[in-house]
């Protein structure tokens, strides 16, 4: 039977990011280093396949540190820890490794100079988001206002108005976040914002990628798991973009074919913690019933990439 042509658009750049590549080897290299196991605290990046993946080679993922023996390493997740976690396994003894990202880092520095200069801290994200845990655990108790959306924007009322700052999740949406602030400003004109955003460069590049090939699909399908916020952002984009039918899909084996009668061109991207294989994966199975034709669009290329800690590195 003759397949029906589908064209592609593969957006690009896609998948993994610099801070999502580092936690990985980070993992990794410690059970070469130390042997197995190794615990990691939370998932070390929002993707299942990534976590079956690492347990199979030895990782042991935990939600706390009371399930971890004193004497095996302990690699703390990308999104970052409270400082009440290190400090717990300081106390213990433990050895940890910490895989923050950089650029999670960089916003932790961020809250900590602020606190420094008696500034009340809002911060943009999402509630429960392992991220603004991390960051709001950063600085003591009541120092940092949570803002979910532009409606809590509007109404939120700092105790310090003429003493405030703002920091953000750096996975949330660019034009959101930009109405979010855009609010803070006009509302606090003397709230002081981060010198260069907080949103990464990943999460950045992806949304754009997105952008591009929405208007021209059918239908824009992320590869990504539904608890990664820059997955869940992709699709959120896709459709403001011009592309309603966009949909969030784990795996090959989850996509509903029947939701994708007629279409013609099917846009691809991947979220920062989604491995190529499953993009390659998506692929594949859409070549078994279509005549694939596959379009790379590119909107930058990557370069970047975060150093591994020193101790896993030197002889």
């Amino acid at each position: 039977m003759t397949k029906t042509p589908l064209t592609i658009l593969l957006a690009s750049p896609r998948g993994f990011c610099a801070g999502v590549d580092r936690a990985i080897q980070i993992v990794e290299t410690a059970l070469t280093k130390y042997g197995r196991p190794v615990y990691v605290r939370h998932e070390i990046v929002h993707n299942r396949f990534v976590v079956s993946s690492l347990e199979a080679k030895g990782a042991v993922f935990v939600d706390e540190l009371d399930e971890v023996p004193a004497d095996r390493p302990v690699v703390f997740s990308a999104h970052g820890v409270p400082k009440s976690v290190p400090a717990e396994a300081e106390a213990r003894g433990m050895f940890y490794l910490d895989a923050t990202c950089p650029l999670v880092t960089k916003v932790h520095h961020e809250a900590e100079r602020h606190a420094a200069e008696d500034r009340q801290i809002i911060m943009i994200g999402h509630a429960g988001h392992p991220e603004v845990v991390g960051t709001m655990g950063q600085v003591e108790n009541g120092r940092v206002l949570l803002v979910e959306n532009n409606a809590q924007a509007e109404t939120i009322e700092p105790s310090q108005p003429e003493h405030l700052a703002y920091i953000t999740q750096t996975t949330l949406s660019v034009d959101d976040t930009a109405q979010i602030v855009a609010t803070l400003k006009r509302r606090f004109p003397a709230i002081e914002g981060p010198k260069k955003e907080d949103i990464c460069f990943a999460t950045t590049n992806r949304q754009q990628a997105v952008k591009a090939i929405a208007p021209g699909c059918d239908a824009v399908m992320v590869i990504g798991a539904p608890n990664s916020s820059n997955s869940k952002r992709l699709v959120e984009v896709a459709a403001r973009a011009g592309c309603e039918r966009a949909i969030l899909v784990q795996r090959a084996e989850e996509i509903d074919w029947a939701s994708l009668d007629g279409i013609r061109r099917l846009g691809v991207s991947a979220g920062a913690s989604a491995p190529e294989v499953l993009v390659d994966e998506v692929i594949e199975a859409c070549r078994q019933r279509f005549d694939v034709t596959i379009e790379e669009v590119a909107v930058t290329r990557e370069t970047v990439a975060f150093r591994l800690p020193s101790v896993l590195t030197e002889a």
